[in-house]
């Protein structure tokens, strides 16, 4: 199954701005190498830069120390990538293949590719993360980790169940 255009990530947006971001980011670091910016002028112009271009709250990202985290690209494809929408009738089809994405990696698809979606892909799991806390009241965290039932025995919770409980309203 295919995701619908409002709920799939707008990989063609992020495609479209990702070069100016990352150019943004890079020239960023340039500058901070070159003058400083001990009073953080260049950093808030930067931030409004970006945030006139993606509309995102750009206090959300670190432009000052990304090469401790993912690198460059990584948050430049972050920023680029559009937020989530709020989906109002999204069906139990949908919310069962965005699950499925976040608990089965696929370890057999290759890594790296040619293609803009190729090349990231495997960092999209935080968009369906907050697609479905924007999508379905009843998100929690604990749906995709390894929890404790009353015994003290670790269990996760399957696809279905976290569908189940995503579905409620």
């Amino acid at each position: 199954m295919s995701l619908r255009s409002e709920i799939a990530p707008q990989m063609k947006v992020a495609e479209e701005r990702y070069p100016i971001v990352l150019k943004a980011v890079l020239g960023y670091t340039d500058f901070c190498d070159e003058y400083g910016d001990d009073d953080l002028i260049e950093y808030k112009r930067v931030e409004e830069e970006l945030h006139q271009l993606t509309g995102k709250d750009m206090s959300r990202y670190d432009l000052w120390e990304y090469w401790e985290g993912e690198g460059a690209e990584v948050l430049s494809f972050r920023i680029a990538l559009p937020d989530p929408l709020v989906v109002k009738d999204i069906s139990r089809q949908e919310i069962t293949e965005i699950v499925t994405i976040l608990k089965v990696l696929d370890v057999s698809e290759e890594i790296e590719g040619t293609t803009f979606k190729q090349q990231f892909k495997w960092y999209l799991s935080d968009y369906y993360y907050s697609f479905l806390k924007l999508n379905c009241p009843k998100y929690s965290n604990k749906f995709f980790m390894r929890n404790k039932n009353k015994l003290g025995e670790y269990f996760e919770y399957s696809i279905e169940d976290t569908v189940n409980e995503l579905m409620k309203k």
